[in-house]
């Protein structure tokens, strides 16, 4: 279904197109990039190469037509992502079945993320009309020393040109977390998708150019990051970086951005905290969903378990009874367990888990590896001179590591680089805003594993973790900026009063 049917337009021969100016081209250079299927590591897609100048041709198309898009009225804007979100949603098949052969996502979670997406554009909608239809009033005279001869306006303006860089994992979902605010606030959107990831975002950004948009206002360029990388997030025509990816690409952006907003979320070492009051039932339940699911590449996956000592083994004891049971397989079959995407996935994984069998930890399943699929596994009795103790596996792969007090969890969590999410599981309300209080993280779940939705939740992290805040309020607000009106009064005036 791929290319075909009202996306056959985005195929040439056997290449996908990138998008400018309203049109799916192929580049000029005669090069492709290859994008693997995880689940056999052969070439499932090739997508066009673009080259440097089609890159800035691009950002120049945005800037002007953003001038334009600027002044469309808001509800007009909303009325063009009502539409992209309709067609989004019809076209969920073709797209999720991208999501299964270029990232491996299971079936059922393909289709969910493209149906979650579109509800993601309509809310987007909604609440870019409730936000930026109000602006504020000040007179004068509110602050000391002042009389009342000025009146002061403010409103929220777009940007100008937002630079959205989704990651693999969620290369439709976390695309239109970005596109949508950035569009209804009045910008222009270039989006880089992944390469494993670019087909899905490719035929995402279809369903925007079927719902009519402006030519040049969205573009969709596919590039060889090695060598237009830092060219695409330096590009003087950027006024703001929204980036979903890893901790040290992330980074490495951030220092070269040149006084440009960004909104950043670059991962996690998610720490899951079980006090010996919990429910260890609820506790192992959500380990498994927490840890397991798409394999636990997911920036929210548990990654780390905090287990006091006197609750461990029980706790150890539920969760592998549930390992046990995961299915393990190719996405076509919803396995719960599929492919992680790349081969150095698989040895970056592999590695973290040797380290830790040779320096004592107790593997509680065998090791179990073809390709790259790699078989669920917990590591219990985990030590803080391991690697896996503070490194995200980005796979299915779940530490342990036994505490005797809450404050040592809390301090272990706090000590790493990151600092996205973490959850506590206790029946004590007051031992639970404790933790809460004092784990320095972006978000924690009470009795719950983290997790990033709902979408319109606040979502951030602190240190290596990111910059900003997401969810659908926050990045619209973050991708506008206050423009203030003053008007200044012959004498002072009291009939605002």
């Amino acid at each position: 279904l791929a290319g075909q049917g009202p996306f056959k337009s985005v195929l040439d021969g056997d290449v996908f197109c990138y998008y400018a100016d309203g049109e799916w081209k192929t580049s000029s250079s005669g090069k492709s990039l290859a994008v693997l299927n995880p689940s056999n590591g052969k070439t499932q897609y090739k997508v066009t190469a673009c080259t440097r100048d089609e890159v800035n041709k691009a950002f120049q198309s945005a800037k002007k037509a953003q001038k334009e898009w600027a002044k469309v009225p808001l509800c007009k804007r909303a009325e063009y992502l009502y539409k992209a979100a309709a067609i989004l949603k019809a076209h969920k098949t073709p797209i999720a079945e991208c999501l299964v052969r270029e990232v491996a996502k299971p079936a059922k979670d393909s289709v969910t993320e493209v149906v979650r997406s579109a509800d993601l554009i309509v809310y987007t909608a909604e609440e870019g009309i409730r936000i930026l239809s109000q602006g504020n009033f000040l007179v004068s005279d509110s602050f000391p020393g002042n009389d009342r001869n000025k009146l002061c306006f403010t409103s929220k303006v777009p940007l100008g040109v937002v630079l959205c860089i989704p990651p693999f994992n969620y290369p439709v979902n976390l695309s239109v977390s970005k596109l949508g605010p950035a569009l209804i606030a009045g910008n222009a959107v270039v989006l880089k998708p992944p390469t494993q990831g670019a087909v899905s975002a490719i035929h995402m950004m279809h369903c925007f150019h079927l719902a009519g948009f402006p030519k040049g206002l969205l573009s969709c360029v596919t590039i060889k990051v090695s060598e237009l990388g830092d060219y695409l997030t330096t590009h003087p025509m950027v006024n703001c970086i929204s980036f979903t990816g890893g901790c040290e690409t992330g980074i490495s952006i951030s220092r070269k951005a040149n006084m440009v907003p960004l909104q950043m979320e670059l991962g996690g070492k998610d720490a899951f905290i079980v006090l010996d009051d919990a429910d260890l039932e609820a506790a192992a339940t959500n380990v498994i969903k927490g840890g397991f699911a798409f394999s636990g590449q997911r920036c929210t996956a548990v990654k780390v378990v905090l287990a006091q000592e006197s609750i461990a083994d029980t706790l150890v004891s539920k969760i592998n009874a549930k390992v046990g049971k995961l299915t393990v397989g190719p996405p076509e079959q919803d396995c719960d367990i599929v492919p992680v995407v790349s081969d150095a996935s698989a040895n970056f994984i592999e590695g973290l888990v040797s380290d830790a069998k040779q320096k004592g930890a107790k593997l509680c399943q065998d090791w179990k590896r073809q390709g790259n699929l790699i078989w669920p596994i917990l590591v219990d009795k985990v030590k803080p001179e391991m690697r896996i103790a503070w490194e995200e596996p980005f796979g299915p792969i779940i530490p342990v590591i036994r505490i005797k007090t809450q404050e040592e969890g809390i301090k272990h969590c706090n000590a790493s680089r990151y600092g996205l999410q973490g959850c506590v599981f206790t029946q004590s309300l007051d031992r639970a805003m404790q933790v809460s209080d004092a784990m320095e993280t972006g978000t924690v779940q009470i009795n719950a594993a983290p997790a990033r939705g709902p979408d319109h939740f606040p979502f951030q992290g602190v240190r290596d973790s990111g910059i900003g805040s997401q969810g659908i309020t926050n990045s619209i607000n973050m991708m506008v900026k206050i423009k203030t009106t003053v008007m200044n009064l012959p004498s002072n005036s009291y009939t605002m009063a």
